[in-house]
């Protein structure tokens, strides 16, 4: 049976806290959604924040919505190169012992002393899908990527993420993307 998965592009992005943001942006801010994401109840902001490291500056990165727990900056390996930290693969949430930065907002600064990571590549799975593919909770798969430009690949060490309030998608980041030419629509097969 062929297990289809929709690929999608996740740029370097910022997740804050209540109270991150409000350092940033003033005291009750709220941010304002600019475009749903493929995720439900996930968007896109159109408030930015810089990323400062040790060596260069990110003017401009997109938060993503709602607030979370902790703030975390998400990151491809060539991004947290050029600011000069090591980020380690980790899945979304997972920032302990992770690389620091500082966020800088119209209203604020903070200091993350951990939070800058490059996301392990995954797929979104609702139950539902999980059933019909064969699949289950942090299972490790394979993803065959089939191109247009003849950079076929395969993606291995894929997390798969079990949830009902996921839309089946494989999120990867701009370094994987540009790698396997993935652009918007691109398909990918799950390996067993």
């Amino acid at each position: 049976m062929r297990k289809p998965v929709p690929i999608e592009t996740s740029a370097r992005h910022v997740h804050l806290t209540r109270e991150h943001l409000d350092i940033l942006f003033g005291a009750g801010y709220v941010l304002t959604p600019m475009k749903p994401l493929s995720q439900p109840g996930q968007y896109a902001c159109e408030e930015r924040v810089a990323v400062v490291g040790p060596k260069s500056t990110f003017p401009g990165v997109s938060i993503l919505g709602p607030v979370r727990p902790a703030s975390q900056v998400e990151f491809a390996i060539t991004d947290a190169i050029k600011l000069g930290v090591y980020a380690p693969v980790r899945e979304s949430g997972d920032v302990a012992d992770s690389a620091a930065c500082k966020l800088v907002g119209p209203a604020g600064e903070v200091e993350l002393a951990e939070g800058v990571i490059v996301a392990k590549r995954h797929i979104h799975v609702t139950p539902a899908d999980a059933d019909a593919y064969g699949l289950e909770d942090q299972q490790i798969v394979q993803v065959r990527c089939e191109s247009f430009e003849g950079r076929a690949l395969v993606f291995g060490d894929v997390v798969v993420r079990v949830h009902p309030n996921f839309s089946l998608a494989m999120h990867i980041d701009t370094d994987e993307s540009n790698a396997g030419m993935v652009h918007r629509g691109t398909m990918g097969e799950i390996l067993e």
